[in-house]
């Protein structure tokens, strides 16, 4: 099993940026697309980001033109740039995926990071 560990949470002010790191366990792993998600309190988790193994992302309105995902696969590392902060960003930020690689072997699996925490104040 790889597990996925989010890094680079915090306590920012509004209008902050901070970059958040999901990294996979195992090295040589790969991944047909990875997500960022989000819960905020008193809220469902909502879908963030989403970027694909040929870097195609997708965003979620309400981040559009402030958030950036993307990835390093020498680090196995998906980060996600959140610029220009609001306090409606204030959630416990999670990584996902449900397909991924290691040495050669496919799974298939719906798998989260352990979530780390961004909060934002005014």
């Amino acid at each position: 099993q790889v597990q996925l560990v989010e890094s680079g949470g915090g306590l920012v002010q509004t209008g902050g940026s901070l970059r958040l790191s999901c990294t996979a366990s195992r090295s040589s792993f790969t991944f047909n697309a990875m997500a960022w998600y989000r819960q905020g309190p008193g809220k469902q988790r909502e879908l963030v980001a989403t970027i694909t193994s040929g870097g195609t992302t997708v965003y979620a309105d309400s981040v559009k033109g402030r958030f950036t995902i993307s990835n390093n696969n020498a680090k196995n590392t998906v980060y996600l740039q959140m610029n220009t902060l609001k306090s409606e960003d204030t959630a416990v930020y999670y990584c996902f995926t449900d397909r991924w690689a290691v040495g050669g072997i496919t799974y298939r699996s719906n798998n989260w990071g352990q979530g780390t925490q961004v909060t934002v104040s005014s």
